[in-house]
């Protein structure tokens, strides 16, 4: 891909992460996620690949603070990978205290 190509393809992303953290809810624009990994069994049974029994594969994350579950939908509505045909989960992080 040529410089511009890059550019074109990154700029809906920028913008809906630079949206995000515009309104004070972003955490961590995360990153990409590779393909390849290993999934680690009790045993020490260890399978090439995460995710292996899903037919989809998750390609990155990015986490954002919200005050509901409702909030963090809306938010996510703008994500540029509903735009490719992706999906988009929303989670709750549980704090660890």
């Amino acid at each position: 891909m040529s410089p511009e190509q890059i550019q074109t393809m990154m700029k809906p992303w920028q913008d809906w992460i630079g949206s995000i953290a515009a309104q004070n809810k972003l955490v961590t624009a995360g990153n990409r996620l590779t393909p390849d990994g290993a999934v680690i069994k009790p045993n020490n049974v260890i399978t090439n690949g995460p995710f292996v029994e899903i037919k989809e594969a998750i390609g990155g994350y990015t986490i954002i603070k919200c005050e509901t579950m409702e909030e963090a939908v809306e938010l996510s509505k703008n994500c540029p990978i509903l735009f490719n045909g992706g999906s988009v989960e929303v989670r709750t992080i549980v704090p660890m205290d």
